[in-house]
């Protein structure tokens, strides 16, 4: 089953600011289009469980905190981050 992957706005500024300020910016591009593949399908067995609901995703150098809502087939990215090696988990 495949589901929507949606940005929160916040996200969305986040993303746009960690772009920008990049050295890579191709390679923060390549990582949001892989965190969006990666969640459009089996979302739920992405990343960790950080608490209640939210879980947590990896792809360097960008890192996300999402939502899975499974009866809308929806997954809500809630922030984005640059990782770095103190805070990277896959």
């Amino acid at each position: 089953m495949r589901y929507t992957v949606v940005w929160t706005p916040a996200a969305e500024q986040e993303l746009a600011a960690i772009w920008l300020n990049s050295t890579d910016r191709n390679a923060a591009a390549s990582a949001a289009g892989r965190i969006d593949a990666l969640l459009a399908v089996d979302p739920e067995s992405r990343g960790e469980l950080r608490f209640d609901t939210v879980r947590y995703l990896s792809v360097p150098p960008l890192g996300v905190d999402f939502e899975v809502i499974d009866d809308d087939c929806i997954v809500y990215v809630l922030a984005a981050f640059t990782v770095t090696n103190d805070n990277l988990t896959a």
